[in-house]
């Protein structure tokens, strides 16, 4: 397991997995006020929250599965990145994609985290790429079915 450090500004608890086995834990608005989304608006919902995590690892934010089939809210900028250098407060860009208003309160599970190690990599520049059984093969390349 591994330790991060935060700062708790809201009142809300702090990010917790829902099961044992879960690989994201809900994060919530911390709100003065409701906010009325509109259809296709997007706004940024403060947390409360600050975080130091480690070098090598990431933050990603994503929607949650619940509010996206439910009610067309998602991350708009999916997954967002939380960089282990960056200190401000954790918010969240939230788009209704949905034709209804979508009121969102304070204390709502507004989107889920994943903390997850990552790699560094160092670019070596080549004259040609080894050759793969798919090669320049882009989207849809394998076919419908």
């Amino acid at each position: 397991m591994t330790k991060v450090n935060i700062i708790n500004k809201s009142n809300n608890s702090l990010p917790h997995y829902g099961t044992e086995a879960a690989a994201g834990m809900d994060i919530r608005a911390n709100l003065d006020n409701p906010i009325t989304l509109k259809p296709l608006q997007r706004t940024l919902v403060p947390t409360g929250l600050f975080i130091e995590l480690p070098v090598g690892y990431e933050a990603q934010v994503r929607p949650r599965s619940g509010l996206a089939i439910k009610h067309g809210i998602s991350v708009l900028n999916s997954p967002g990145t939380i960089d282990a250098d960056y200190r401000g407060e954790v918010c969240i860009i939230l788009v209704n994609l949905s034709e209804e208003p979508f009121v969102i309160e304070h204390g709502e599970r507004i989107a889920q985290m994943v903390v997850a190690k990552h790699e560094t990599v160092r670019w070596e520049e080549v004259e040609i790429l080894n050759e793969t059984e798919r090669g320049e093969g882009g989207f849809g390349h394998t076919g419908k079915k």
